[in-house]
């Protein structure tokens, strides 16, 4: 019978405690940027800081994946190559990556992951990399499980799905607007975010048909409830998006989908088991609608072209939506009353969409129960407005505390035999130590079984609990004696995890498998010689290079590449009956910038190029 298939929870850290955070409340892998070159350039960690990460996860056999997943420039390989090597030296336990030259360093033999910068949305690309060495695939957020399962059947090593969190509207790794018209590439970590900005859409002689609003805002995404599915379709790491969340977030969205991932391995031990040890106690009930969210989509996961009206983005705002509570049932000044049973709390947050379709938020001073709050200040808010909280401040408060303890369950034998005192640690790991010490001891008075199993469960300070014990409980031993027992005996198993822990190694590269196309365009993200001669070796003929590295982009220059189409979120698909109700031609427009929108309806897909006047 085949052995079970790990399925690991991967967090999201801005920052080494974060990252403690994340794997108290229940991931099984964290990854955290480095000093630099992690697509985040403001979530850094000194080395210090991801060691002690690695320290806290190993303990429970779970794992910290370093983000080396920018691309790098020709002057910066060396340095790269230095980080990693430090990276290694300290206990990360996998890269992820989107710059093919990391291949080519002299490196560590260091498990590599390919990023979802690399643009993975094909057998044939996945094919590639896990060609290349790679021993973990990070998957495009647009793909549907039959393409998921597609994938699956051309690749052997794990395949790793984003589940939850902002969503990029372009295919990631194809992003071109923040580097073509500020400056800074999305592919060094320098994002603009100009997809959550307000555009105007205007039509070709410039009449402005919709005013003002985020029509690139993507909703988050949530697949909470298709976890089994994307299992069956191949998925065994589930992806959580977020380093620059706080604390706050990070803990909530971890155990929610902790205990929604355990369901399914419940009801399918045999299938599935967790990739991780380590039983989760939580002083909260998680929610996600409680954290920062722009409401929720399953994106594209279910249908490759959904139907019109499918709402995919947040158009009104690239804020916060929060957690839905009610309709208003009047609103006179400063006073609300809301459709509720939720219970609300002073210093609440709420959201609503006013008459104009702003949207716009509050702050609760007053909660006077039944639904009825008074604002710091008067409101408009007309009879029959959705109302949301956007910041629950009980709920807060909850998390800025210590809110999970997670503990590794221990079996104790205690024996006395010859003038020699064991005790016998076996963890759920899978480690077993024996620690004995000679002494003289004597028959008990009266029963000491309770007393015994008492001193061995001291393991405060310990991420152990005590799950059974066996004790000799006719024989009297000095708490002292089975004290000092104890704490070598748990010294030794903490040394036995440390020895035995499996570390994955990189696995080797084929170079048979050719790249799926010959000719790279700057999208294709080639900023160094060695990313060259890698794409070359395997049969690449034709490399335009990256807008990085000094290509300059055009009118014909894809801005952004995507699955989400403006028209289809506004009702107008050019596939559907209502076409018509936009003209063919759009633009986005703000400021100065004018930008074509592009509809590729074979592929459903759409691309956004700069507008020559």
């Amino acid at each position: 019978m085949a052995h079970p298939v790990d399925i690991e929870l991967l967090a999201p850290a801005r920052d080494a405690d974060i990252a403690i955070a994340a794997i108290d409340h229940g991931a099984d892998a964290v990854y955290m940027g480095a000093s630099h070159h992690g697509a985040r350039a403001d979530a850094t960690n000194t080395l210090d800081d991801v060691r002690r990460a690695c320290d806290h996860a190993h303990q429970f056999g779970a794992r910290i994946y370093a983000t080396v997943n920018t691309l790098v420039y020709d002057d910066e390989l060396m340095e790269v190559e230095r980080l990693v090597h430090d990276l290694y030296s300290i206990g990360v336990d996998a890269l992820i990556v989107q710059d093919l030259a990391l291949l080519r360093l002299e490196l560590p033999p260091i498990a590599l992951h390919a990023s979802t910068q690399c643009d993975l949305r094909t057998p044939d690309k996945a094919r590639f990399l896990e060609a290349l060495g790679f021993s973990q695939l990070v998957m495009a957020r647009e793909l549907t499980l039959d393409e998921i399962a597609a994938i699956r059947d051309v690749t052997t090593v794990p395949l790793e799905a984003f589940v939850h969190g902002a969503l990029c509207v372009s295919y990631s790794g194809r992003c071109a607007i923040s580097q073509a018209l500020k400056g800074r590439s999305a592919n060094r970590g320098e994002c603009a975010q100009l997809c959550r900005l307000p555009y105007d859409l205007v039509d070709s002689k410039g009449r402005i048909l919709v005013e003002g609003k985020h029509l690139l805002s993507l909703r988050d995404l949530a697949q909470h409830d298709r976890l089994e599915q994307m299992m069956t379709a191949g998925v065994s790491s589930f992806k959580i998006e977020g380093r620059l969340k706080d604390v706050g977030y990070v803990k909530n969205v971890v155990a929610y989908y902790r205990h929604a991932i355990d369901k399914v391995i419940a009801r399918e031990p045999d299938r599935y088991r967790r990739a991780s040890h380590g039983s989760v106690e939580l002083t909260f009930e998680p929610a996600i609608e409680k954290s920062f969210n722009r409401g929720f989509t399953h994106y594209f996961l279910d249908e490759r072209r959904p139907n019109d009206g499918h709402s995919m983005a947040s158009i009104d705002t690239p804020k916060s939506q929060g957690e839905y509570l009610g309709r208003a049932l009047r609103c006179n000044g400063n006073a609300l009353t809301i459709e509720t049973r939720t219970t609300l709390a002073n210093g609440d947050g709420l959201s609503f969409t006013d008459s104009h379709g702003q949207f716009s938020g509050v702050r609760v001073n007053r909660a006077l129960g039944g639904g009825t709050v008074l604002l710091r200040e008067p409101a408009d808010i007309a009879r029959g407005t959705r109302i949301y909280r956007t910041a629950d401040k009980a709920f807060a408060d909850l998390l800025s505390k210590p809110s999970a303890t997670r503990t590794i369950a221990v079996d104790a034998e205690l024996r006395y035999t010859g003038g020699l005192l064991s005790l016998t640690l076996s963890d759920e790991r899978g480690n077993r130590v024996t620690h004995t010490l000679p002494c003289e001891l004597e028959p008990a008075a009266k029963p000491q079984g309770d007393r015994q199993r008492a001193e061995l469960a001291k393991l405060g300070g310990t991420i152990y609990r005590l799950h059974q014990a066996q004790v000799p409980g006719d024989i009297f031993i000095p708490a002292s004696l089975l004290s000092q027992l104890r704490r070598e005996a748990i010294d030794l198993l903490d040394r036995a995890h440390r020895i035995t822990r499996h570390v994955d190694k990189r696995r080797k590269e084929d170079p048979s498998v050719p790249y799926p196309v010959q000719d790279l365009v700057p999208a294709d993200n080639v900023a160094n010689h060695l990313a060259e001669a890698i794409y070359r070796d395997h049969g690449v003929k034709s490399i335009t290079p990256a807008l990085e590295a000094g290509s300059q982009p055009t009118a014909s220059t894809p801005l952004m590449h995507t699955r989400y189409c403006i028209r289809r979120q506004l009702g107008a698909c050019l596939q559907g009956p209502n076409a018509t109700r936009l003209p063919h031609e759009l633009y986005l427009k703000t400021a100065s910038t004018l930008i074509k929108v592009n509809c590729n309806c074979p592929s459903c897909e759409m691309t956004l190029t700069l507008h020559n006047r």
